[in-house]
C-alpha cells in the first residue's frame, strides 16, 4: 500500500510527520505565489506518482513555504520547487526546480 503525500499546516505537523517516519521522506517544497504554482502543480503529479510506486519504501510531504518557514529555512529552501530528501534527521540529497519522475528515480533509487 503506498503511502499519501502528507501536507502539513504549520512547522510542528512537519516534525511529527518525522519523528513517524521511520524510512525516507521526499518533502518537496512549493510556493503558492504566481511564478511558483505552475511549477508546483506539475511536482504534486509527479510526486503523487512516486508515492505510489515506492509504496511503504517512501513517505512523501508537500511543504509549502509559507506555512512552514521554519522548515523552509532548516533545509536551505531558497526557491519553489525544491525537494529534499530526508532520513535519519539528515538530508541525504536535494533538487532544485522542476523534476521529471525519472530524474527523481535516479536520486531515490540511489538512497532507497
Amino acid at each position: 500500500m503506498a503511502r499519501l503525500v502528507h501536507q502539513p499546516l504549520e512547522d510542528e505537523e512537519f516534525d511529527f510527520i518525522l519523528g513517524m517516519t521511520d524510512g525516507p521522506v521526499l518533502a518537496y517544497f512549493c510556493g503558492s505565489w504566481p511564478k511558483a504554482l505552475e511549477p508546483c502543480r506539475a511536482m504534486d503529479a509527479v510526486v503523487a506518482a512516486l508515492a505510489q510506486e515506492y509504496g511503504t519504501r517512501l513517505t512523501a510531504v508537500r511543504v509549502d513555504i509559507t506555512r512552514c518557514p521554519g522548515q523552509t529555512k532548516r533545509y536551505e529552501v531558497t526557491g519553489a520547487p525544491t525537494a529534499v530528501l530526508i532520513a535519519g534527521g539528515g538530508v541525504l540529497a536535494s533538487l532544485a526546480g522542476p523534476v521529471t519522475a525519472d530524474e527523481f528515480r535516479v536520486l531515490l533509487d540511489a538512497h532507497v
